[in-house]
């Protein structure tokens, strides 16, 4: 273990858990993780590996025969994925919030037909908010569930969703308007549905297409699709928490827990980036003494290290603050903007140190410096996040009379 990053006050179960991802990561992510991600090709041995270790199952109550753990310990062995590769980390996430929006909102019909297979990674989980048009705007969505009969058609086209095509469940935000007066506002008219599919791509049910992958500068290896909704029907007791209208703040919840996933994995990258540079800046020899010699660098490092210092600190509150039931929508839009932005520094200054050598696909910052991007815009962008900050200070710091 580094000195940096530590966390105080861990069970020995919770040390035991991440010191088993921790060899997992250095024993079989890091060594393939570059050439994997330079193919683009799914990691399916790791993701193996991962279910054999329960992860699919980290959360998920042991009624339902998952681990039961909570979102710290959660948080805490993503943070060490993506340390060895980010998408990794991806896969698991997307299905970790639809299980969390399953045991928090879901009938009890849902919970135990999904979660014990969901447990187990025989079902995986993807989830969808945004389209084509509308970025982090959810109240913008403009597809579209009407009810017939006992069913729903679902119509539209959905956008970003990670693990679109490995997935067999997906979690969709629709708009519902059946027996909503006009005028109601539109995330009082939003509605969340548990669609099953086949994995793969192509029409994967009736009226459902996943048309491929979307091809990116980084985050690959994990499928980031699109999904086609064409005349889908759905029962309606696939409706997430048999009612609907309550769509919005079901996302919200789970995605409020995804930012503390999103500001994990900006630890774990900037913690593998500081790895990097810390390491090289010792082998490397400039005026005949290593570079690490030089006061310039010396600085980088430094300032490097308080950066993953701070970010995780900041994560681990906001984990803190879910698990104790506090409404922790601050914190984690803190640790999701600092970790991201801090991450990108952290993984720039790395990049940096390198020098020449940091533009070669033969070494690993390369790929990081492709990676750190995305945590800038998943889970909502910096600028969402002090949106969402700002208006909560007002409410904190309201002047009274």
């Amino acid at each position: 273990m580094s000195r940096l990053a530590q966390t105080a006050g861990l069970t020995d179960v919770q040390r035991e858990i991440l010191k088993t991802v921790r060899e997992f990561v250095d024993k079989e992510i890091i060594p393939v993780a570059t050439e994997l991600e330079h193919r683009d090709e799914y990691p399916q041995a790791i993701v193996d590996g991962l279910k054999e270790l329960g992860l699919f199952g980290l959360m998920i109550p042991e009624e339902y025969g998952g681990l039961g753990e909570s979102l710290l310990t959660y948080a805490l062995c993503v943070e060490e994925i993506a340390r060895g590769w980010m998408s990794v980390s991806g896969i698991i996430n997307t299905h970790f919030i639809v299980a969390y929006m399953l045991k928090q909102h879901g009938t009890q019909e849902q919970k135990d037909y999904f979660l014990p297979r969901m447990a187990l990674g025989e079902v995986r989980g993807a989830f969808s908010m945004s389209e084509p048009g509308l970025g982090s705007d959810v109240s913008a969505i403009t597809s579209k569930a009407v009810k017939d009969g006992d069913e729903y058609v679902l119509n539209g086209q959905k956008m970003w969703l990670t693990n679109g095509g490995t997935s067999t469940l997906v979690a969709v935000l629709v708009r519902s308007d059946e027996g909503h007066p006009d005028g109601t506002a539109p995330h009082k008219s939003m509605t969340t549905f548990l669609v099953e599919k086949e994995a793969g791509f192509g029409e994967v049910r009736p009226g459902l297409t996943i048309p491929g992958k979307i091809d990116k500068m980084g985050y690959k290896g994990v499928d980031t699709t699109e999904l086609i909704m064409d005349g889908l029907r759905i029962p309606a007791n696939r409706v997430l928490g048999g009612q609907t209208g309550r769509g919005f703040y079901q996302m919200m919840d789970g995605v409020e827990v995804g930012r503390v996933n999103v500001a994990a994995r900006g630890c774990g990258v900037a913690q593998r980036a500081f790895e990097l540079g810390v390491s090289y800046a010792q082998q490397r020899h400039t005026f005949g003494k290593a570079i690490a010699e030089h006061q310039a660098i010396q600085f980088k490092l430094a300032e490097m290290a308080t950066k993953v210092e701070a970010a995780h600190a900041m994560m681990v509150n906001a984990a803190r603050k879910k698990d104790s039931g506090e409404r922790n929508d601050l914190e984690a839009g803190m640790a999701k903007y600092l970790a991201s932005e801090y991450c990108k520094e952290v993984v720039e200054d790395a990049f940096r140190i390198h020098g020449g050598y940091g533009f070669s696909k033969e070494y690993e910052i390369e790929r990081l410096y492709r990676e750190a991007p995305m945590l800038l815009i998943g889970e909502g962008t910096a600028e969402i996040q002090k949106m969402i900050i700002g208006r909560r200070l007002l409410e904190e710091y309201r002047l009274q009379g």
